[in-house]
């Protein structure tokens, strides 16, 4: 590995005061020792990992970490966003205890989502609190998940309703990683990519539209912007609202539509971008209905989400009340309050608010945009 791998990364800088933290950017990252020369020293690190990356990545990484560990562990969860469960946290809690680990252990989260967001609620609740890493290897993760400090669990009634925020220390985003990415998951991280353009960035979206074919055959210039820039864009975010009072609610941008469409579906029938970029289409025409942007809008952003290869209609998740079954699910989202489902619209191209819309309204759109 080159020893100076980690000095050659991209640094995008996460300012929480003392919990402020760097994520990095670059090639040949995980398996380089210098990568986590500035964590802190303790006598036991935890890799969690899952069955499909572990085979890839473990080794390598656990590798560099021996140079700084003296003992290190890995813990392999079983894949797929319907393992993101209390039985499933429970095996990281086990590895845990059952090697003596004490609250100077390092977690390590080498995987997407689920992986990274299972091993934060873990780190965040093993005795009440213990320090972690962010190695996310799904482009989703790199350019969201894994920054921020969201961490949970799902819920069968609803995706991400028990958790914390707990930020890690350090998040390691290794282009490398993505060169095994199957070309789904691939797609379902360019959702989250898209998303920074509407709420935040015009000329960033513009720069997606040119460049979507360089994003889609993985070429690690376009690559390392994309992520680079949505880093940037959320860590400007994150840093202003913490813990989404207010400003941070945008970066939900599709996912109050998206997640009543996993949770409708049952977790795991779509992947969480496939329901992102689906959510968000359906959020810009109620957008649209409700005066906020025109049509053209609408349009431009449906044809972009749909060359990324995600689905612009949503599924039917009732044969009796589709939209009913939407409003109903849509009333469990964290960011309902009193039973009002608050949805994050676009008020004009780059510039997003968290609102509230009239059920027939919603109803209207639904009817619309549904398959």
């Amino acid at each position: 590995m080159q020893a100076n791998s980690s000095s050659e990364a991209v640094q995008v800088h996460i300012s929480l005061a003392e919990r402020s933290y760097p994520i990095l950017i670059g090639s040949k990252l995980l398996g380089c020792a210098l990568t986590y020369e500035n964590l802190p020293a303790a006598a036991t690190a935890l890799v969690v990992s899952n069955t499909t990356v572990a085979p890839l990545y473990a080794e390598p990484l656990m590798q560099a970490l021996q140079a700084r560990y003296g003992r290190v562990l890995l813990v392999t969860l079983p894949d797929g966003e319907i393992y993101k469960d209390w039985a499933t946290l429970q095996l990281i809690f086990d590895a845990l205890l059952e090697s003596g680990c004490d609250r100077k252990t390092v977690l390590f989260a080498l995987g997407g989502g689920v992986v990274g967001d299972m091993t934060g609620f873990a780190a965040a609740s093993y005795m009440r609190g213990v320090p972690f890493v962010q190695i996310p290897t799904t482009l989703l993760a790199q350019v969201d998940s894994s920054v921020g400090g969201k961490t949970g669990i799902n819920h069968p009634l609803g995706k991400n309703m028990i958790g914390a925020f707990y930020q890690p220390l350090l998040v390691v985003c290794d282009l490398d990683v993505l060169t095994t990415l199957p070309p789904r998951e691939l797609s379902a991280g360019l959702a989250e990519v898209i998303k920074y353009g509407p709420i935040a960035d015009m000329l960033f979206f513009e720069w997606i539209e040119a460049h979507l074919d360089a994003l889609l055959a993985k070429e690690p210039t376009a690559l390392s912007h994309a992520i680079q820039r949505s880093c940037e864009i959320k860590a400007r975010v994150v840093s202003q609202d913490e813990r989404e009072s207010g400003l941070r609610a945008i970066l939900n941008f599709g996912h109050t539509f998206g997640h009543a469409i996993e949770s409708g579906m049952g977790y795991g029938n779509w992947l969480h971008g496939e329901g992102v970029g689906c959510g968000m289409v359906m959020a810009a025409h109620l957008s649209q209905q409700l005066g906020l942007v025109d049509s053209r809008f609408v349009e431009r952003l449906t044809s972009l989400i749909r060359r990324a290869g995600l689905p612009v209609k949503g599924p039917v998740l009732s044969t009796t009340d589709n939209a009913g079954r939407y409003l109903e699910l849509m009333r469990i989202d964290k960011k309902s309050e009193a039973g009002e489902i608050r949805f994050v619209l676009i008020e004009g191209p780059g510039k997003a608010s968290v609102r509230t819309a009239p059920d027939a309204l919603v109803r209207k759109v639904i009817d619309a945009c549904c398959a």
